[in-house]
């Protein structure tokens, strides 16, 4: 979907309880699984040992990391919804994380979010908290449904 573009919190301040538009598709490659590894040190054969994983898994493909479905949240976000007026944006934390249903390689994410809470954030911001659900294309489950709070400066 088309990305929502706003000049600045004012307007953002108007979409608080609404459903944003949709993040664009994102495949999830074994590139990408294979660096989120590195990064994070987590080598499990289920996600890594693409061998293993066809063979022995229940899900007889590798599949990503939970916590990759996390570390997407921002780049989907901004995939979403974009104000002119920021100048800086951070990850402040997590309220809730829950992995429904595992992503195996090669398949289709998107984030769909509503916009749960909006507070002052002094000086100059706004604390968000981001209603978030990583779905997977043709899968009853998403990947992954969480509280994502963030800060936003302009």
């Amino acid at each position: 979907m088309a990305q929502l573009q706003l000049n600045n919190f004012e307007e953002f301040k108007a979409w608080k309880k609404k459903k944003l538009p949709s993040s664009d598709w994102l495949t999830v490659t074994q590139e990408m699984i294979n660096d989120f590894a590195k990064a994070t040190m987590d080598f499990q054969w289920i996600h890594v040992d693409v061998e293993k994983a066809n063979n022995h898994s229940p899900f007889k493909k590798p599949v990503a990391h939970g916590f990759m479905s996390i570390a997407l949240l921002s780049k989907m976000l901004a995939d979403t919804v974009y104000i002119k007026s920021t100048t800086m944006a951070v990850n402040y934390g997590l309220n809730k994380v829950r992995f429904p249903s595992p992503v195996v390689v090669n398949s289709r994410v998107r984030l769909n979010v509503i916009i749960d809470a909006i507070e002052e954030y002094k000086p100059a911001g706004l604390k968000v908290i981001w209603n978030c659900t990583v779905e997977i294309e043709q899968s009853a489950k998403p990947a992954c449904v969480a509280e994502f709070i963030s800060l936003m400066f302009e």
